[in-house]
């Protein structure tokens, strides 16, 4: 790239490299964003419909889920990587609503283009589409009402809301799904100062094909995806007495060459005997404690395999650290670092340690324990798509339950909160006055793009469906009137059981806010990539040469 100074030319920027200024810059930005939007608004609601993705390699993925969709969409647009980054942003935050911050976000910057086509200064949208994003907050806030651990029922509808747009089953297989994450959630739920704390990691996901999702179920405890060690072990121990180490049971070798020489056939027979009478006594030390399952982090000898075959103890080697940390939390056994000073207050405690063939694979149930802190869902399905379909159902419903449980908060689905939303900035753009109104009204109606997309993917009629929920919204009791999808028409939802965390909702109008704040800043794009139609304003099949496979 060159410039003239003095009519001489100077190379600012390697050869081959593209750069676009001002509008046209914000032009394609904007596009691309729309389009990304508008890629993942049909997967909306329950009726949305679902992609297949197909890798360079050929790998299936058939899914309705927004974050996994825009991840393994092969995007080169730089724009089009913010987008994703926010769908990863809310998956990460909340765990749900991955596709209503995308398509909120699309909308804001489709709104803004317009707004600039009419001479209108980036500057004065942004600062417009904060003081909405501020009052949006506030007003989310204001409609949101109280939930706590005792309303399982709202926290199961609110489980069955976020799997709603999955096609996983019949509605008793997500009613049955629904039930098992509100009570795992509810299960490694703590309360400090008031506040409930839930910690995910402590809902561990184990995934198996095979049986039908009706096959689903809740470990109160941790399921281990390894075998029992030795084939003389017992397969099913009761009233389990369980062990957590963290220590090779094997002879240690040593951390420099060493040499020994054996001179006599005695002395070989001294130094064999030497190394049984040493894992002998690994093994006394740990039956002295009374344990009768032994779950070991790194190896165990085939030595010492065979004598705690002798002594009736269940072993379980090469268990992953993060998969320790949960048998911890489940059962109350500490994790022991050393073989010395064992005792038996140490131990953790299981109804049952059993080990059961799944699909053609031994597994390890760790269940009925007495509290358990950390449990496991257990998803089952027909194909390994179907697995991976529900498994990402449960990942979203764990959110949004766990969100609205820490939270305290939840709203009405279904687009209502986003046309009450909408309602209130209308209002308030008209108490602002000046240019920074227009971007406010361009912020609510780009929050009617949930309820509209939800009304197009069930087949209605968009224009009549939005026309009258601005009608019902502008009385007195409408504020939870939105699109009952599956009735096809527009109906009090709260009857209805469709509720939402309100931290979804949150989080979703300021990420599409900082996004769309993001992108309208940018006013140059300069890529010093060259020989490729893929950069900005270059040949690629979309605006901006966006790439997808």
């Amino acid at each position: 790239m060159t410039k003239q100074v003095s009519g001489e030319q100077v190379y600012v920027l390697p050869e081959g490299s593209q750069r676009v200024l001002g509008r046209d810059a914000m032009r394609i930005n904007i596009a691309i964003g729309y389009a990304v939007a508008n890629i993942v608004k049909t997967t909306l609601g329950p009726k949305g419909m679902d992609k297949m993705l197909v890798s360079d390699l050929g790998d299936i993925v058939i899914t309705n889920d927004g974050a996994t969709i825009l991840e393994e969409m092969n995007v080169d647009h730089p724009a089009a990587k913010l987008m994703v980054e926010i769908a990863k942003t809310q998956d990460k935050e909340v765990g749900d609503g991955t596709t209503t911050s995308v398509v909120i976000a699309g909308n804001l910057l489709r709104k803004a283009g317009e707004l600039l086509d009419q001479n209108i200064h980036p500057t004065v949208v942004i600062k417009g589409y904060e003081l909405a994003a501020k009052k949006a907050e506030e007003t989310l806030n204001k409609l949101a009402e109280p939930v706590t651990p005792a309303d399982k029922d709202i926290l199961n509808k609110i489980a069955l809301v976020a799997m709603g747009s999955k096609g996983i089953g019949s509605d008793d297989e997500k009613k049955k799904i629904a039930t098992i994450i509100s009570d795992a959630v509810m299960q490694v739920s703590e309360t400090k100062n008031g506040k409930h704390r839930v910690d995910l990691d402590f809902i561990k996901i184990e995934k198996k094909a095979g049986g039908e999702v009706m096959d689903t179920e809740l470990i109160r405890g941790v399921l281990i995806d390894k075998e029992v060690v030795h084939t003389g072990m017992p397969k099913n121990v009761k009233d389990a007495k369980i062990l957590l180490l963290d220590t090779a049971l094997e002879i240690e070798k040593t951390e420099t060459d060493a040499k020994i020489e054996i001179t006599s056939p005695e002395n070989m027979t001294a130094f064999l005997q030497q190394e049984e009478k040493m894992m002998k006594e690994m093994v006394d030390k740990i039956a002295a404690t009374k344990a009768n399952v032994l779950f070991c982090q790194k190896g165990i000898d085939d030595l010492v395999q065979h004598f705690l075959a002798k002594k009736g103890i269940m072993a379980i080697r090469r268990v992953k650290k993060s998969d320790m940390e949960k048998l911890s939390r489940a059962t109350g056994a500490i994790l022991a670092s050393s073989l010395e000073g064992l005792k038996e207050s140490d131990l953790g405690f299981a109804g049952t340690v059993e080990e059961r063939k799944v699909g053609g694979e031994a597994m390890v149930f760790v269940e009925k324990c007495k509290d358990p802190k950390s449990v496991t869902i257990f998803v089952r399905g027909g194909t390994d798509h179907v697995v991976s379909e529900v498994e990402r159902a449960v990942v979203d419903a764990r959110g949004a339950v766990s969100s609205a449980l820490q939270d305290g908060k939840y709203v009405v689905g279904g687009g209502s909160v986003e046309m009450a939303l909408s309602k209130e900035l209308q209002s308030y753009a008209m108490q602002i006055g000046g240019r920074e109104q227009l971007a406010i009204q361009a912020f609510a109606e780009s929050l009617e793009s949930i309820p509209r997309a939800l009304a197009e993917n069930a087949g209605m009629d968009v224009i009549d469906t939005i026309v009258a929920l601005r009608n019902k919204h502008k009385e007195k009791d409408g504020r939870a009137v939105g699109v009952d999808v599956l009735a096809g028409k527009v109906g009090d939802l709260r009857a209805s059981g469709i509720y939402e965390p309100a931290k979804v909702k949150k989080q979703a109008i300021s990420s599409a806010t900082e996004t769309a704040r993001l992108i309208l800043r940018i006013d140059d794009i300069i890529s010093s990539r060259g020989g490729r139609g893929g950069g900005p304003g270059g040949p690629g099949g979309m605006p901006g040469g966006m790439d997808m496979d």
